[in-house]
């Protein structure tokens, strides 16, 4: 028997089988989902991001290891809530990879991200920092000027180094007020 005809009695026998079968019948439409309401975005160049600094540069941040774990909370942080960032059972939201750039690139970009999470009423997310390996002397200038900035912005509750799954000492959670609309 050819491959044609093994065919042919395979359909057969199947409309055979679902002769006596009836469509199911219902009443229900696919529910229609409605488009999210639109976010209003200020349009702005990268340019204009750079240019515009957020964070103190008047200061020098002290210097944190490569490996070094970083850990800052505020006043009134509940313990468990802390503990489950450092565990990294806190639901990531949104994530800026900051590694690698220069200091003068991410501060303004750290200041944006930070801008537009609070925005989009974003609670917790991880910022990429890198372990400075691979800057001058080895030296992890990113990681204490990150480590610095976020203890100055006021929407920083707490934030802590992330999981070894996440990024280790080269990545935090960042864990960020919640904005009520008025």
């Amino acid at each position: 028997m050819s491959d044609s005809g093994k065919y042919d009695d395979e359909k057969a026998l199947f409309r055979a089988e679902m002769a006596d079968a009836k469509p199911l019948r219902h009443n229900r439409r696919a529910p229609v989902k409605k488009a999210p309401p639109p976010v209003v975005r200020q349009q702005s160049t990268m340019d204009e991001l750079v240019s515009s600094e957020r964070f103190s540069a008047m200061v020098e941040p002290e210097m944190v290891g490569n490996e070094e774990k970083l850990s800052f909370q505020r006043p009134g942080i509940q313990h468990r809530q802390f503990a489950k960032l450092r565990a990294g059972k806190v639901h990531i939201e949104a994530e800026l990879d900051l590694h690698g750039l220069t200091s003068e690139r991410a501060d303004p970009m750290l200041s944006a991200f930070l801008a537009e999470c609070q925005q989009q009423q974003i609670r917790c997310v991880r910022i990429i920092h890198g372990k400075g390996w691979s800057s001058r002397d080895n030296r992890p200038v990113l990681k204490s000027k990150v480590n610095f900035w976020l203890r100055q912005h006021d929407d920083v509750l707490a934030f802590c180094s992330a999981t070894v799954e996440d990024g280790g000492t080269g990545a935090l959670y960042v864990l960020l007020k919640r904005k009520y609309p008025r």
